[in-house]
C-alpha cells in the first residue's frame, strides 16, 4: 500500500515539476493520503526546513496552503519559503513520533524546534562482554545487551566530569592493555589506590567484577547499596585482621559519602525521576534537566536549544522531550514538565514502550514536585543567562563578530561602540524609551539610558523613535546645538562649543550630558526599514547622518540599511547575527522592565491625585487615617477638615472631588 502511495504521488511530482511552484504545489497536495505519517517542507534550493507529523497527513498539509491570514507568525514565514515537499506514510502515529524525532535530528531543519549543535551525545560505556572492563567515553549506542551505557550527557565536559568522579571512587583500571596477569609489578595506579591491578594478578576475576558492579550501582543512582557493601567488607577486613584492606575500604566510604552528601534530598518517594525546567529568549532555550533516583538529585545536565521564537512553551518541551528520549538509553518512571502537553498521551505511550513499563508524564501544580520543577526552572534561567555571558566574554567570538558585521554593513569603521534603541508602550499608554550600548561587543550597563516619552500622543512608535533619538544626540552638545561631523580617528565627537581651553567637554553645559559625548559607531534601532527612515530623518536633522544605522526587523532577522532596497539576511550561524540579536533583545529587555514599573506606578494612582491642591503630603495623611479612598468618600466634612495639612475648603474640594 506504502508503495502504491509513493508510485502515485511521484507520478503527480513529476509532471507538476512542468508547472508554477503555486500550481505544482496544489498538484502535489492532490496525493497527498489521509493516513498518519510525517511530512518533509523544502525551500527553492532543496534545503529541509521543517519536519512535522500528522494523524491525517492529507488534512495538515493542506492547512498549511489555505488563508495565512490565521497563522501564527513563524508559520507564515515558513509558507512563503517552501518550494516542495514530500511525506512518508507509516502505520500509527506512534510510528510518526519515532520518525519525527529522527529527521529532525538528523536534517537539524531552521523552523524545527532543535537541539543546539545537535550530534551524537557522549555516555558513559561499560562492556560487560569484555572479561575486565572499563567505563568508556562513547557517542554511539550499539544494540548489544552485554554493554551498558549512561546517558546522554549533554557536552564532553560533563561527562568527563563524572568519569573522573568515579575513577576516584572505584578501583577499575584505566588501562587499555591485554589483561594476562603476568605482569611484573602493576602501574603508579595500584599504589595511588586507582586500581585493584588484575594485570599483575593482585585481584581475583570475582573481585574485579564486583569493583565493576559497584559503578554500575553507583551510576544508576544505588549508591546506598554500594555503601552498605562496603560498610560489610570493611568489617569484614577488620575483623579478620587486614588493617590496611579495612582502611583503604573506609577512605572509599567516605568518599562516597561526601559525594552523595552533596546530593540534595529531593522526595521522599522512591520513584526514579526526571524533571524538567525550560527558560527562553527569543530563539534560544535552555532545559534544566534533573536526574533523580532512589530520592537523591544524583545528577544534572543542561540543554541549549534553537528555533523557539514564536513556539508555544508547550511544543518547545514536546519537541525537546522527543529528541531527548530518541537518544537515552534509560527512561524513568515518572517524568516532571513545567506545562501540560498535548502530545502527552503519545509520547507517554512512546516512552512507557521504551521503557517496558508505564512511565507517567506530570505537570505538578503545588507541593514538592511543584518546587522541584522551579528549582529546573531557576537553574535553566541561570545557565541561559550564563551562556549568553560566556559569548560576549569570549573576545575571538565578538571580534569575529564585529569584523563580520563591518564588512556585511560595508560600515567605514569597526563598529566597536554600537548603540541600539527601542520603544515600549501599550498602545500609546506610559510610553518608553531605551538606549543600550555595547563597546567591543559587551554591554556598558552604566550607559544605559532610559526615555520617558513626553512629545508624542497615541500609538505612533516612529515619532517616539525620533523623539529618544532627538533627546539623545542634542544631549551630546552642550545646548542642544549640531554636533560636528566626526572624524574616522576621532572616537569622542563634542560639538566645538563643548570644547574648553583644557580640552574637557564643559559640564556645566545646559543638557549636557557626559555619557552622550561619545557617539557610536552605529546605531540599530529595533524594527524594520520603516523604524530605519524615522531615525535616518532625525539624524539628518541634528547632522549626525554620517553615523551608519540599520534596522534588524524581528520578523526575519533582517537588517535594513540606508540606501539598499532588499535587507541584508545574515546566515543563522553567523556570529554577527548572534550579536545583533543579543543587542536587540537586550534594548527590548531594558525598555519592557522599565515599561512595566511605569505601567504599574500609574496604575496605583489614585482618583485623589485628580484634586487640585492635594499633593503627595496631603495624599498620604488622608489615607493614613482613613486607610483607603472608599472610606475618605464615608467620611464626614469636618474628618477631612481636622486631618492635619487641612482647611474646610481644601476638605469641600477633596469631597467634591470623589
Amino acid at each position: 500500500m506504502r508503495g502504491l502511495w509513493a508510485r502515485r504521488y511521484n507520478e503527480t511530482r513529476e509532471i507538476a515539476m512542468q508547472t508554477t511552484t503555486a500550481e505544482r504545489l496544489q498538484a502535489q497536495l492532490a496525493a497527498v493520503p489521509s493516513r498518519p505519517g510525517v511530512y518533509i517542507m523544502r525551500d527553492g534550493e532543496g534545503e529541509v526546513i521543517y519536519v512535522g507529523k500528522a494523524a491525517n497527513l492529507r488534512s495538515r498539509i493542506r492547512s498549511y496552503f489555505g488563508s495565512p491570514h490565521s497563522f501564527e507568525p513563524k508559520v507564515r514565514r515558513l509558507v512563503e519559503q517552501i518550494a516542495d515537499f514530500e511525506f512518508i506514510v507509516t502505520d500509527s502515529a506512534q510510528e510518526a513520533l519515532i520518525l519525527e524525532a529522527n529527521l529532525v535530528k538528523r536534517h537539524q531543519p531552521f523552523f524545527n524546534v532543535r537541539l543546539k549543535d545537535d550530534k551524537h551525545y557522549p555516555y558513559l560505556k561499560i562492556d560487560l562482554n569484555d572479561p575486565w572492563p572499563r567505563v568508556e567515553i562513547t557517542r554511539r549506542v550499539q544494540p548489544d545487551g552485554g554493554i551498558r551505557y549512561f546517558g546522554p550527557y549533554a557536552s564532553a565536559g560533563s561527562v568527563r566530569k563524572t568519569l573522573d568522579l568515579v575513577k576516584k571512587l572505584f578501583t577499575w583500571r584505566s588501562c587499555t592493555k591485554a589483561i594476562t596477569g603476568k605482569d611484573p609489578r602493576p602501574c603508579l595506579d595500584y599504589y595511588i589506590h586507582r586500581c585493584i591491578a588484575p594485570c599483575s594478578s593482585y585481584c581475583t576475576k570475582e573481585e574485579y567484577d564486583n569493583v565493576i558492579r559497584q559503578v554500575i550501582l553507583f551510576l544508576e543512582g544505588r549508591a546506598e547499596e554500594v555503601l552498605k557493601e562496603l560498610r560489610q567488607r570493611m568489617q569484614e577486613a577488620a575483623e579478620g585482621w587486614e588493617f590496611e584492606q579495612a582502611a583503604v575500604l573506609r577512605d572509599q566510604i567516605r568518599a562516597v559519602e561526601r559525594v552523595t552528601e552533596r546530593q540534595a534530598m529531593a522526595t521522599t518517594d522512591f520513584i526514579d525521576t526526571d524533571v524538567f525546567g525550560l527558560a527562553r529568549q527569543d530563539n534560544q532555550a535552555c532545559v534544566q534537566v534533573f536526574f533523580i533516583r532512589a530520592t537523591k538529585v544524583i545528577g544534572r545536565d543542561t540543554f541549549t536549544l534553537e528555533g523557539v521564537s514564536d513556539e508555544p512553551e508547550e511544543q518547545v518541551v514536546a519537541s525537546f522531550l522527543k529528541q531527548f528520549y530518541q537518544s537515552a538509553t534509560y527512561v524513568p518512571k515518572r517524568i516532571l514538565l513545567p506545562c501540560q502537553l498535548a502530545e502527552a498521551p503519545l509520547i507517554q505511550t512512546w516512552l512507557s514502550q521504551m521503557r517496558g513499563s508505564k512511565t507517567e508524564l506530570v505537570t505538578p501544580q503545588r507541593g514538592k514536585k511543584r518546587r522541584l520543577v522551579a528549582m529546573a526552572e531557576e537553574n535553566a534561567r541561570e545557565a541561559l543567562q550564563m551562556m549568553q555571558a560566556r559569548w560576549l566574554a569570549d573576545t575571538g567570538k565578538t571580534r569575529a563578530a564585529l569584523d563580520e558585521l563591518q564588512e556585511e554593513l560595508n560600515l567605514p569603521n569597526l563598529p566597536q561602540r554600537i548603540e541600539c534603541y527601542d520603544i515600549s508602550s501599550i498602545g500609546g499608554t506610559s510610553a518608553v524609551g531605551s538606549m543600550v550600548v555595547f563597546q567591543d561587543g559587551r554591554p556598558r550597563s552604566a550607559e544605559y539610558r532610559r526615555f520617558r516619552i513626553k512629545t508624542v500622543a497615541g500609538a505612533d512608535d516612529y515619532a517616539m523613535l525620533q523623539e529618544v533619538l532627538r533627546r539623545r544626540f542634542k544631549r551630546a552638545s552642550a545646548r542642544g546645538e549640531p554636533v560636528e561631523p566626526r572624524a574616522d580617528s576621532d572616537r569622542t565627537r563634542p560639538s566645538a562649543a563643548l570644547r574648553t581651553g583644557s580640552g574637557r567637554a564643559d559640564e556645566g553645559a545646559v543638557g549636557y550630558d557626559e555619557s552622550f559625548g561619545t557617539l557610536p559607531d552605529l546605531v540599530i534601532v529595533d524594527g524594520g526599514k520603516g523604524q530605519l527612515n524615522a531615525a535616518l530623518d532625525v539624524m539628518r536633522d541634528l547632522g549626525v547622518a554620517d553615523i551608519p544605522a540599520a534596522g534588524l526587523a524581528k520578523q526575519h532577522e533582517e537588517l535594513f540599511v540606508q540606501d539598499m532596497s532588499e535587507p541584508i539576511v545574515l546566515p543563522r550561524t553567523s556570529q554577527a547575527l548572534y550579536l545583533v540579536q543579543r543587542i536587540r533583545d537586550e534594548a527590548h529587555r531594558f525598555a519592557i522592565t522599565y515599561h512595566r514599573g511605569v505601567r504599574q506606578k500609574a496604575s496605583a494612582r489614585s482618583a485623589l491625585d485628580a484634586i487640585p491642591g492635594i499633593g503627595p503630603k496631603r495624599k498620604r495623611a488622608l489615607l493614613r487615617k482613613f486607610g483607603s479612598v472608599q472610606r475618605i468618600r464615608q467620611a464626614s466634612l469636618d474628618d477631612i477638615a481636622a486631618t492635619p495639612g487641612f482647611t474646610r475648603a481644601l476638605a469641600e474640594r477633596v469631597r467634591e472631588g470623589l
